[in-house]
């Protein structure tokens, strides 16, 4: 195993690589990696990347709420990322008396500026390869045991590298499908305040009709500021905490590009699968992405019917919209895009090279053939449980139901727990649970999954009685109307809505009585199903197909040793570097690299719930006062520009840099036809969109009135300035 590590940290170095591909791991930039990015325009060291002596640009890029990334663009602790990114942040400062979302919001001063309580950043603190800690412990281990000891080894180091007083954390990764394992040290920040952010009529100016497109107009970002103890260290929120002192900062850049500039993310990517297997791909093609994209889909107009009647219902569901309908249009977007191009025949292309060079090699020969042995055996059981998990608990109510689990366990068996401490706990979720709630969107998700469990998945997967019990009670379960009926019954007779019967269980808790509740009754039939029976499938398919994957990716090194491979990323810290580059989607289509506010005008339409403006932002837009943030040469302001950059889920709030290391802007989305990005990068149609600095900029000064904020920033005009600012 130590070889073929340390083959791959060779390769992660190599130059054998389709130009602009990869997401490549800072520690681990190679030299040849990184004379590739010079001959392509960048200007820094490799220590001014990535430094754990001294302050580099590692330390200016955060992990935002464990699933976007932001720039640290000042001095004081003010960061940048996405307006979707702070969403929730905003939606939860918001109420109907002030809200945010809606209006905007900028801070005039410190005092204005509003705690993030549900908001964190972390940053890198530094990153170690520990393959040896596990290479003893692993020899001759297979599948579940091998899982198992991957597991308990992670936990060990995980405690030995964190440090929960002084809030560093250690996450331990598997690389390369476990064939090289990182060990990654964060420094975790809780006190976040929220600075800035534009209406969402701007920072979602679109919505789902553009979500995932080129062209594209959105002001998608948001403003924080990270605050510590007085003495700097990391620390819970406190009225008394100051801003953090940076170690380093990305200056903002008003000298604009073109075409074929080099650009440079740096963030922390979600999970890609460039290694997959044709089994399951295949799978996704077939199963999982149909099924998410009916689901989600479903659900998002459900929560949208609602939101159109009532602005406060609009505010309440805002965030659960965005993210439902993100999904949807993802899964529907990535399988049209993996289909459209046929890679599933361009991975089993692939095997099949493969498979040649395995013949009379005992390792590798099976492998193909006990990978289709193991996706046949799950296959009949995929869509269960995505019917389970993102259809039925993406319910809030069956989401809250299903964590009384814990409570009925411990008052069924001696010493299964705290019950004092569980009600405690439930208390304060089912307070959290009820200002969030729909009932009637709601209602409506909870009586469409379960029909569709009905009709969609293998009648001898259904929990036993459930769908009998329901008949006899509500009528044919082929009528639409027998389901609504049901979940009109359950969600009128719980506990969980009623505080009475609510508190008087808590005073009296007793396992029957929970038991008896409908909506517990409901999904513990469900997801006792599925613990019981099916479960175990799933841990026995996730340990061999990683197992295999592991073969397959330690083969692919031996059979190319000079190929280069990038490690699928993990929301660990990566880079990528590319250029401004427009492209052509389709025959005798060609789309420019920027959009400009132009362009966002003539979109705009009056009172459209996905394409208007705030009256006051057109007035000052129509102006055309763009002073040092306008384009001299399109004698506009460019609102938004694509790169080459390959990137993922994750990289949203990521800062675009220049050749200098100058922030040029945001990443915020992929164009759709990109949408396969997790599998495959191609550079002809593969676009990162960016929101420009210069618009970030004009908007804060101009229109959000905050020009403090801009200020506050290192604000780079001259040619010769320099890249960087501690």
């Amino acid at each position: 195993m130590k070889k073929i590590a340390c083959a791959l940290l060779m390769l992660a170095g190599s130059l054998h690589c389709i130009a602009e591909e990869g997401m490549w791991l800072p520690f681990l930039l190679g030299e040849q990696v990184y004379a590739e990015m010079v001959k392509k325009g960048l200007k820094l060291t490799k220590e001014q990347l990535y430094s754990i002596n001294k302050p580099s640009i590692k330390d200016a890029v955060v992990r935002f709420s464990g699933e976007c990334t932001a720039a640290i663009v000042s001095g004081e602790g003010l960061l940048f990322t996405n307006h979707h990114c702070g969403y929730d942040a905003i939606a939860y400062a918001s109420a109907m008396d002030h809200n945010w979302l809606h209006e905007g919001f900028f801070a005039k001063s410190r005092q204005e500026e509003i705690p993030a309580n549900t908001t964190y950043v972390d940053f890198l603190l530094k990153a170690e390869d520990i393959t040896e800690l596990f290479s003893d412990s692993l020899r001759g281990l297979k599948g579940t045991d091998r899982d198992k000891k991957i597991n308990s080894v992670k936990q060990s180091i995980t405690a030995k590298f964190s440090d929960r007083n002084h809030f560093i954390l250690a996450e331990c990764d598997g690389l390369f499908n476990g064939n090289q394992f990182i060990v990654f040290i964060y420094q975790r920040f809780y006190d976040i305040r929220l600075v800035g952010a534009p209406p969402e009529a701007l920072g979602n100016f679109g919505r789902e009709t553009d979500n995932f497109e080129w062209p594209r107009f959105t002001a998608d970002f948001s403003i924080f500021r990270v605050y510590t103890a007085k003495d700097g260290s990391a620390a819970e929120y406190n009225s008394n905490n100051v801003p953090l002192k940076s170690k380093y900062f990305l200056p903002a850049t008003l000298k604009g590009f073109k075409e074929g500039d080099f650009t440079m993310t740096y963030g922390f990517p979600g999970n890609t699968f460039r290694y997959e297997s044709s089994f399951g791909l295949q799978q996704k093609i077939e199963i999982n992405d149909p099924a998410l994209s009916k689901l989600f889909g479903l659900q998002r107009g459900y929560l949208l019917d609602e939101m159109k009647k009532d602005p406060s219902v609009k505010l309440q569901l805002s965030s659960s919209y965005a993210e439902l309908s993100n999904e949807w249009k993802f899964f529907d977007g990535e399988l049209k895009a993996l289909v459209k191009n046929n890679y599933l025949q361009k991975f089993k292309t692939r095997e099949d090279a493969f498979l040649k060079w395995a013949n009379g090699k005992p390792e590798y020969e099976n492998l193909f053939r006990d990978w289709n042995k193991l996706y046949a055996f799950w296959r009949p059981y995929t869509k269960h449980r995505l019917y389970l998990y993102a259809g039925m608990m993406r319910s809030s109510l069956m989401a809250f139901s299903g964590s009384l689990q814990e409570l009925e366990t411990a008052l069924v068996k001696q010493n299964g727990g705290n019950v004092p401490a569980i009600l405690a706990k439930l208390n304060e979720a089912r307070r959290n649970f009820l200002k969030a709630e729909n009932k009637v969107s709601d209602r409506k998700i909870v009586a469409t999954i379960t029909r569709l469990f009905y009709t969609d998945i293998d009648k001898n997967q259904h929990p036993i009685g459930f769908y009998e019990s329901l008949r006899g009670s509500f009528g044919d379960l082929k009528d639409e109307a027998t389901f609504t009926k049901y979940t009109a019954a359950i969600f009128s007779n719980t506990m969980i809505f009623d505080d009475a019967k609510w508190s008087a269980f808590v005073a009296n808790p007793d396992a029957t009585v929970l038991q008896e509740d409908p909506v517990f009754k409901h999904v513990s039939s469900f997801l006792k199903n599925w613990q019981n029976k099916y479960a175990v499938y799933y841990q026995q398919f996730v340990a061999e197909d990683q197992e295999l994957a592991r073969i397959y990716q330690k083969g692919m090194v031996e059979m190319e040793p000079n190929k280069a491979r990038y490690p699928d990323a993990s929301l660990n810290g990566r880079i990528s570097y590319g250029s401004v580059k427009s492209y052509n989607p389709g025959p005798s289509v060609h789309y420019d690299y920027v959009c400009t506010l132009k362009g966002l005008l003539d979109k705009y339409v009056p009172g459209d719930f996905e394409f208007d403006l705030p009256a006051n932002f057109v007035e000052q837009a129509k102006k055309k006062e763009f002073g040092p943030y306008g384009d001299k040469q399109r004698n506009d302001l460019i609102v938004t520009f694509i790169t080459t950059n390959d990137i993922a889920g994750g990289n949203s709030g990521s800062p675009v840099l220049n050749a200098k290391g100058e922030l040029m802007g945001l990443v915020f989305d992929l164009n759709y036809e990109a949408l396969d990005n997790r599998y495959v990068y191609d550079i002809a149609y593969h676009r990162t969109i960016c929101v420009d600095i210069r618009y970030i900029l004009w908007y804060i000064e101009n229109y959000g009135g905050a020009p403090g904020i801009v200020r506050e920033l290192s604000v780079v005009k001259d040619p010769s300035s320099s890249a960087g600012k501690k």
